[in-house]
């Protein structure tokens, strides 16, 4: 049961709901200026004004300008983002936010400088460059006015990286350097819990270390917060969050393997390809890369002497069977085009290959990712947006993610003394019930926070809610 705490006003009235929800508009609306009308600024403007932010596209692309105009409800400008006029134009003297993303960034780092110095509140830079994402401890970006640096290709790397390390698992996230980690796996027939509710499987397992904070049915597009009386089904997707050791309870429980993963192809040897496999071999795995590009295939063979790079094209099966596909552990196709990334990544799922991972642009691909055979998508866009978002949270959010196909989003809130949870047990909150506390992470150790459990000024809280109770999830961490 969900309670009210004892006080004279609650945290949430919902007869006052429609006020609640003007005011929070109001205070919540945010000037974004976004510099770059390609995959990433597009998606970035289509989610963020989706919100009901105010947001203004500069491009030097008509065409894109005139069909993002079109599709979503923002201000498109035509032009270079470095001309002084247009950026008076778009008011940035004005504007809380400035992201930076066009294909060049020596252009969005002068561009965010330039931005910061005409008085706007915060700057974000997409680069690509590595390096200069390494080197911010020793080179302070802010001086100048960069705030932040993002780099989607990095991030997609990343992102590989820790879906190895969880192998038997479609989706992953760490919060705190793993103090508390998010893991999505499919319910097969045999797993223990399936036909139970949530409460009859936390008193048939009272003692494990996870929760689950999201669930999707299988066939569908229907997302559930798990309540105790939710029950769980054969081909869910269900979410949880765990701690360290929960991870190995969930392999367990799920009847999942945790496959050695030591021997490696990449399909694609781009920045993300390049990346991973830098990683990868920094980590003593066993890496094969494929390149069709004959010279980019001796610059990574230069750069990176302990992978195998292989000039060919790795949509030819043959080459792939010349290559011992059939003993890698993992598959990772990251081309340019989703279709060679898919129909590769299915190539290698026939071949009992462990792990598949393959890039795609298409956010409906997402739907189709297990029902074909492959292991897991990812996708840049998401992975970018996912960064920036935060910073048009309100509290002090973080970190956040949301769930590839699913449409909620995962929160880490810091509270503070004047949160409107501080001092309270999670079981007298008015939390909405499309929203769930996972996990609370004190001083760098995480906790599995039941209802009793009393949220202190300093807490991490990770809270997976729905679209329509951010805002009111927001309002208790302020």
């Amino acid at each position: 049961m969900i309670r009210r705490p004892p006080r004279s006003t609650p945290l949430y009235s919902s007869a006052a709901s429609d006020v609640y929800k003007r005011q929070v508009f109001r205070y919540n609306t945010m000037k974004i200026i976004i510099a770059g009308g390609g995959e990433v600024g597009f998606h970035l403007a289509k989610l963020l004004s989706s919100e009901s932010q105010d947001i203004t596209l500069i491009d030097s692309d008509k065409e894109r300008l005139h069909y993002a105009e079109s599709h979503l409800d923002i201000r498109a400008l035509h032009g270079d983002a470095m001309s002084l006029s247009l950026m008076e134009e778009a008011k940035v003297v004005n504007s809380d936010l400035f992201i930076a993303v066009t294909a060049e960034e020596s252009i969005n780092i002068t561009i965010c400088a330039i931005a910061k110095q005409l008085g706007c509140n915060r700057t974000i830079a997409r680069i690509s460059n590595i390096e200069l994402i390494k080197a911010q401890e020793r080179i302070s970006f802010q001086d100048i006015g960069v705030d932040e640096l993002i780099s989607p290709e990095e991030l997609a790397a990343e992102e590989i990286q820790q879906l190895l390390d969880q192998s038997a698992f479609s989706n992953s996230y760490e919060f705190e350097g793993g103090a508390l980690t998010l893991i999505g796996t499919r319910l097969e027939e045999e797993v223990p819990f399936v036909g139970k509710n949530v409460k009859e499987a936390a008193s048939i397992f009272p003692d494990v270390h996870f929760m689950p904070v999201a669930i999707q049915r299988k066939g569908t597009q229907l997302t559930l917060i798990p309540r105790g009386d939710t029950c769980f089904e054969v081909g869910d997707t269900v979410f949880f969050i765990t701690l360290k050791e929960g991870v190995e309870e969930l392999y367990k429980l799920t009847g999942k393997t945790k496959a050695s993963i030591k021997n490696v192809m990449i399909l694609g040897g781009g920045r993300i390809g390049y990346n991973t496999a830098r990683q990868l071999c920094h980590k003593k795995f066993n890496v094969t890369v494929l390149e069709k590009n004959k010279k980019k295939a001796f610059e990574i063979a230069d750069l990176l002497p302990n992978a195998l790079v292989i000039n060919g094209d790795g949509r030819n099966a043959e080459i792939l069977d010349e290559e011992n596909l059939s003993a890698m552990d993992a598959f990772i196709s990251v081309t340019e085009n989703s279709e060679t990334n898919i129909m590769s990544c299915l190539m290698a799922h026939s071949k009992k290959v462990k792990k598949t991972i393959a890039l795609v642009e298409n956010m409906d691909y997402f739907q189709l990712s297990h029902s074909i055979g492959i292991d897991t998508l990812i996708n840049k866009k998401l992975l970018t947006a996912n960064t920036i978002f935060r910073y048009i949270r309100r509290g002090e959010v973080v970190d956040m993610t949301t769930l590839n196909n699913l449409n909620v989003e995962i929160l880490e809130f810091v509270v503070n003394a004047n949160s409107k949870v501080a001092n309270y047990k999670i079981i007298d909150i008015d939390f909405p019930r499309t929203a769930i506390i996972g996990g609370v992470i004190k001083k760098g150790e995480g906790i599995i926070a039941l209802g009793d459990y009393t949220i202190l000024p300093g807490d991490r809280i990770v809270v997976c809610c729905l679209p329509r109770s951010i805002k009111r999830i927001e309002s208790l961490f302020l």
